[in-house]
């Protein structure tokens, strides 16, 4: 898997006493999710695990160099079961996904590390890590932030219809790999697929409202695709990837900074 990661803060790169000799109180380390499934006729299977790694990977580079952040190997394999049907996805259980995330909290416990973050670029996964994240605070005492992609970022020029139900394989995943990985693009076999419309606004929505409905991505979109990638550009991806990273990086200082007993 392509990695912007830099070395020196690639957890997996330590060794044992290395490790040891880290302040546990301090170090912040970041658990990224992702998912391994399908992305329409023109992005690759991984682009949610390369966009994490991507992101994360730009962001760890522009932390102050005495931060103790480090990156944890990503768990690349998510709950994709919005997606089952197409050709590659690979989808591990709700209960899999969980179970995995506490037994890697168990393990970071008991060498005494402190603070952790869920790092998550892939829709599915968002309501279980929030979860766990809560979780692993009452089980083993860690204090536990969760962090979603971009970190809130707003991005210039990307229209409101595309912003609101852009949900996948659309113009903002489409620009960050031309930015970065333009050879797994193929940018002629692009299609459109929208899941919800905001001319037309309804009752029942597909997400983040008081009234949805539940829904599979074969539902929708016979591509897999639910967006529209067609006005995507490497110019976009790098400065939509900079405004993400800028939101990463002071979330990763607040985090840093974040005390065990905040209080009002």
């Amino acid at each position: 898997m392509r990695s912007w990661i830099p070395e020196g803060r690639n957890f997996a790169y330590l060794n044992w006493k290395q490790v040891e000799a880290l302040d546990k109180e301090r170090t912040l380390l970041v658990l990224p999710t992702a998912a391994i499934e399908q992305h329409g006729h023109h992005l690759p299977l991984a682009t949610d695990t390369l966009i994490n790694n991507l992101l994360l990977g730009r962001s760890l580079e522009k932390l102050r160099a005495d931060a103790p952040v480090y990156a944890l190997p990503p768990i690349c394999y998510g709950k994709s079961n919005e997606h089952i049907g197409f050709p590659g996805t690979l989808s591990v259980s709700a209960a899999t996904f969980m179970a995995v995330i506490r037994d890697l909290g168990a393990s970071l416990a008991a060498s005494g590390f402190k603070k952790l973050v869920l790092y998550n670029t892939h829709g599915g996964n968002t309501s279980l890590v929030d979860v766990m994240a809560r979780d692993l605070r009452a089980e083993f005492g860690l204090r536990v932030f969760f962090l979603s992609g971009a970190g809130g970022a707003k991005f210039e020029g990307l229209g409101a219809q595309e912003a609101k139900y852009g949900f996948h394989a659309g113009e903002l995943e489409t620009s960050w790999l031309l930015a970065s990985v333009p050879e797994l693009v193929d940018t002629e076999a692009y299609t459109v697929n929208y899941i919800a419309d905001i001319e037309r606004p309804e009752l029942l929505l597909p997400e983040n409202g008081p009234a949805t409905f539940a829904w599979l991505t074969r539902d929708i979109a016979e591509s897999g695709v639910m967006g529209d990638p067609r006005p995507a550009s490497a110019e976009k991806g790098e400065r939509w990837i900079a405004a993400a990273t800028e939101k990463v990086v002071a979330a990763l200082e607040a985090m840093l900074a974040y005390e065990n007993h905040h209080k009002l």
